[in-house]
């Protein structure tokens, strides 16, 4: 039976259309004329029946059902270049792994222990992009994500099951250029100093003060910063004193650019997961994959 699929190549001109809102652009990038992919456009919305664009004084500008299905093309447009990608540096044989991480936790913990996998798949091919927050995965060309979240979020994720990896443990860091010779302080020194905070956890610092009982009034107070790297980047430079977890700022510890500086580490409310999508049919290479995951978590 023939698939009702428009042409590729009216797609890949809707595709950059819809990008531009401009047909001239298109042409541009596509090395076509400006009629060339208005021919294409006005073939795809004779196809759908649909009307995907309206014309504006300044050109054109997407209906509402254009732009719907703008977003669903381009992801799938997305995936074919991908799978195109792997077919061209032959990787068939062994399949490739799509993850979403969170960036530090990718690039601190997960690379470095990446050979060890290649060395027992070494024709599987696993590609990572970054995502702080969680997603539909029926929106996104990903086969898991790994996750730092509190079990009620990760409860939360709609339409996913989720792999409890490691719990995480964080502790004041910062530059030993802040503190007196170089030595730890305690927990009311520290409510002293400049406080560098992560932005997607606002409490971080408080729940640290209130475990110590020390009264901080500025626990919420200094420059936030979105992911772990900027936060480490900024206490390495002498900005403040970081909560870390201190698997993410090892390097940085034993190269001695950071020291803790009060001992007294805070089992924190989230852990790190590996989430998948809540079905029956999953991947035999996702659970070869998870299964090294978990053994690496326990081996810390």
């Amino acid at each position: 039976m023939r698939r009702k699929i428009p042409p590729l190549q009216t797609l890949v001109c809707f595709d950059a259309a819809a990008r531009h809102e401009s047909y001239t652009r298109a042409a541009q990038e596509l090395a076509l004329t400006q009629s060339a992919v208005s021919r294409q456009v006005g073939a795809l919305e004779a196809f759908l029946g649909v009307a995907l664009f309206r014309r504006t004084r300044h050109g054109v500008a997407l209906t509402a059902s254009g732009a719907a299905y703008a977003r669903q093309i381009a992801r799938r447009l997305e995936a074919m270049e991908r799978d195109t990608l792997d077919a061209m540096a032959h990787q068939g044989e062994g399949g490739s792994l799509s993850l979403a991480a969170v960036p530090t936790f990718a690039t601190r913990w997960l690379v470095p222990r990446l050979r060890g996998f290649a060395a027992l798949q070494p024709d599987v091919v696993v590609h990572i992009e970054t995502r702080t927050r969680p997603f539909l995965f029926a929106d996104a060309e990903f086969d898991a994500a790994l996750y730092a979240g509190t079990p009620a979020q990760v409860e939360n994720w709609a339409g996913t099951r989720a792999l409890l990896l490691m719990h995480e443990d964080v502790v004041p860091v910062c530059s030993p250029s802040l503190l007196p010779d170089g030595k730890a302080v305690s927990p009311d020194a520290i409510a002293q100093m400049p406080l560098l905070q992560q932005s997607t956890r606002p409490d971080g610092w408080r729940q640290w003060f209130d475990a110590q009982q020390v009264d901080a009034p500025t626990a919420r107070g200094g420059p936030r910063y979105e992911l772990f790297s900027i936060l480490a980047a900024a206490a390495s430079h002498g900005l403040g004193v970081a909560l870390m977890p201190t698997m993410l700022v090892a390097d940085e510890l034993a190269r001695g650019e950071l020291v803790v500086a009060c001992p007294r580490a805070l089992s924190g409310e989230r852990s790190y997961y590996l989430v998948t999508p809540e079905r029956a049919d999953q991947r035999p290479l996702l659970k070869l994959f998870s299964d090294w995951l978990l053994g690496q978590a326990r081996e810390g």
